[in-house]
């Protein structure tokens, strides 16, 4: 692999962190596992999988990591949220649980399980800016949607009526896992916004 393939860690205190390790080396990164502040000084983006979104902040909290991904989002670090990530990620939870902390990034407010429980899951195509060659596989599994967005927020994807992939800046969210599918659309287009930040940082 070139030296020019970015560097991508994933949060991996929780969650399918091993599949977006596969889909990440997949689209042509240099994918790793981070837990500590350390590894994620080290990386150029960073992947927060699903899981569940409480249990993740309080491990971010305890392994000393919390704090430093806030600050590396605020300095503009692309990150992309699936599901549980997608909370992480939001400035606002609908109806949060006890101690429940964000990362924050997207002027959105996310409900939790807003598509129902586990045993609700469901797969849906689902058409995404940004993204070509059609719709691509969202699986839904206890899933979040966004109740609504601030102006520098933009939707990237809805389904029945509810938005479920948004955008600001370097900061990507999901309510859906790409990684269980095979299709890695998603994740290159992750890859293809670390490479332009990086590309920007060394100019």
């Amino acid at each position: 692999m070139s030296n020019e393939a970015p560097v991508i860690g994933v949060l991996a205190l929780q969650g399918d962190v091993r599949e977006h390790l596969i889909a990440l080396a997949a689209a042509d990164a240099v994918a790793r596992p981070v837990r500590r502040p350390e590894e994620l000084a080290e990386v150029d983006g960073l992947v927060l999988p699903g899981g569940e979104s409480t249990t993740i902040s309080k491990l971010a909290a305890l392994f000393g990591v919390m704090e430093p991904l806030r600050a590396r989002v605020r300095d503009g670090m692309p990150v992309y949220g699936t599901c549980a990530g997608m909370i992480m990620l939001a400035d606002k939870i609908l109806d949060p649980r006890s101690g429940q902390e964000t990362i924050g990034g997207i002027d959105m407010i996310v409900r939790r399980n807003a598509f129902g429980r586990q045993n609700e899951s469901f797969e849906a195509a689902v058409a995404l800016a940004g993204v070509e060659g059609g719709p691509v596989e969202g699986v839904f599994i206890r899933a979040p949607w966004v109740e609504s967005v601030g102006a520098r927020t933009e939707v990237l994807a809805e389904h029945d009526g509810h938005i479920v992939a948004v955008r600001q800046g370097n900061a990507l969210a999901t309510s859906f896992h790409p990684e269980l599918t095979g299709d890695h659309r998603v994740h290159s287009l992750f890859v293809d916004m670390v490479r332009a930040n990086r590309a920007a940082e060394s100019l």
